[in-house]
């Protein structure tokens, strides 16, 4: 017999299934879809851990992390899981809340059920977070219902006058009841729907210092760029560095510049066709994107790059690069393209679609016309996404509009902030960059705690400027559970749903 505890895949769903429908059998075999792991795999990939016997997966625990104030002690399982959506998970909450473990029956007295409390605890201390919350059930109490109630019930079983299969378990695994829960878990006739909300707490546990509460406060830097033609590349990367180090002396967290900001170049190639041209100055990107990539760790600045033309595998990209002030660069590719840019420049689409991960939390980078389509932001959101930066570049104010508006309502529809940085100004000499609207802006939720117009704060119009604003991310967390209207929560679900198709 080979036995492994390890974090839960994907893969293993078909044992999960099997195992979980014997082991709740007395439920009804009520089991998790695999919609709702793959979900939480996705959320909490840590969090979901297994155990597999000659590799076939026979126990499992599923737990989130949760801001346990916002929920209190009179929860109730639907509560806690978002009505079993799990939007309740918080990776900068203070507790580990179990949503589920279980053993198969074929495999108990292996002691397996301590592995994964021990691996729960590990995971706990780990994270430093302050304790593992969960509900619990009471199976044997029915049979003892008509002469105890709960409370003296469980007294029994922690004198261990009684035995209870899950209450006892846990007791010896060192949790104590903080509370005995009615309704928690609707449909379990053996524990008379009470269960005892069980705590262990993480005596390692090292509270959260000042510097990591301000940490949700976020700082971005905009540039409002003008365009105008440049002498060498030299001249241009001496005006990109100005605003890094502008912005970076303000201590900001993120600078982003706008949609292909770096077509000034193009003018020594003004005498082609501004497909061949757009393809000459694709050969330029490497070298720029180097040269940002250095501006961001000099000055300690994560930077969103704009856009620029690539080439790959003879294919034109429109592509920005997230310069993380550590030295990673990675790349997203816009989805979709304009008309303007298939017929002058013969663009193509990317195909990749995901969050980023930075020191200041997930963000998510839509290039112009992505903001329009509220599917791609709305997956974002699902991934975890607070801040979406959307570098734009339009020329006439009807099209700088439609990218203002739909930014507005991704903002409200998602509950994240939107920044969105775009170019002004002519460009004489440069085909098909004539003329550019913009003012820039960052864009927030619309409810009472942000501004009546949920615009935090905004450029003027056509003219070069920088813009810093403040964003606070306890305020999406507030707005999630406490908010007017709670988007993202009432979402009908069990009607439809917005996924990727791979």
């Amino acid at each position: 017999m080979n036995i492994e505890l390890r974090k839960l895949t994907l893969k293993d769903y078909s044992d999960l299934k099997e195992s979980m429908a014997q082991a709740y059998d007395t439920l009804g075999g009520q089991i998790w879809s695999k919609q709702s792991i793959a979900k939480l795999l996705k959320l909490f990939p840590e969090g979901q851990l297994c155990i597999a016997v000659d590799d076939k997966v026979v126990a499992c625990s599923l737990s989130i992390i949760v801001d346990y104030d916002e929920y209190g002690d009179k929860h109730t399982y639907q509560m806690i899981t978002g009505d079993y959506t799990f939007s309740t998970h918080d990776p900068h909450g203070d507790t580990l809340y179990g949503i589920e473990i279980f053993v198969s029956p074929e495999y108990r007295g292996l002691r397996l059920g301590r592995r994964l409390y021990e691996a729960r605890k590990e995971l706990c201390e780990s994270l430093n977070l302050k304790s593992i919350i969960a509900g619990g059930r009471i199976p044997g109490y029915h049979e003892h219902a008509s002469k105890l109630n709960p409370r003296q019930y469980i007294d029994k079983v922690k004198a261990k006058e009684l035995f209870d299969p899950t209450l006892t378990f846990q007791l010896s695994n060192d949790f104590h009841v903080r509370k005995i829960l009615k309704n928690y878990l609707p449909g379990d006739h053996e524990s008379k729907e009470f269960a005892t909300l069980i705590e262990w707490n993480n005596i390692y546990y090292q509270g959260i210092d000042a510097s990591a509460r301000s940490a949700k406060t976020i700082r971005i830097g905009l540039v409002q760029w003008q365009m105008r033609l440049f002498p060498d590349i030299e001249a241009f990367y001496e005006q990109v560095e100005f605003f890094v180090d502008a912005v970076s002396g303000y201590k900001s967290d993120f600078i982003m510049f706008p949609e292909l900001f770096n077509t000034p170049l193009l003018q020594p190639y003004n005498h082609l066709p501004e497909m061949e041209a757009m393809r000459k100055l694709a050969e330029r990107t490497e070298e720029i994107v180097a040269k940002i990539q250095e501006y961001a760790v000099s000055y300690n600045v994560n930077v969103i790059s704009g856009s620029m033309p690539i080439v790959e595998n003879n294919k034109l990209y429109n592509a920005t690069y997230l310069c993380h002030r550590s030295g990673k660069t990675e790349e997203y590719r816009k989805i979709h393209i304009t008309p303007n840019e298939l017929k002058y420049y013969g663009m193509v689409g990317g195909d990749r679609i995901r969050v980023f991960d930075t020191d200041c939390g997930k963000i998510g980078i839509l290039i112009c016309y992505d903001v329009e389509f509220p599917e791609l932001s709305r997956i974002y959101a699902d991934q975890g996404m607070q801040i979406l930066f959307v570098p734009f570049l339009t020329d006439t104010q009807n099209g700088y509009t439609r990218v203002r508006r739909c930014a507005q309502a991704r903002a409200i529809e998602n509950e994240c902030y939107v920044a969105i940085a775009g170019c002004v100004g002519n460009l004489p000499k440069v085909n098909n960059m004539d003329i550019q609207f913009a003012q820039s802006a960052v864009f927030t939720p619309s409810d009472f705690a942000f501004p009546t117009n949920a615009v935090k704060a905004e450029t003027t119009p056509n003219t070069e400027m920088m813009l810093v604003v403040d964003v606070d991310l306890h305020l999406l967390d507030e707005l999630h559970h406490f908010g007017t209207v709670k988007i993202l929560k009432d979402r009908r679900t069990d009607l439809y749903e917005v996924k990727l198709l791979k």
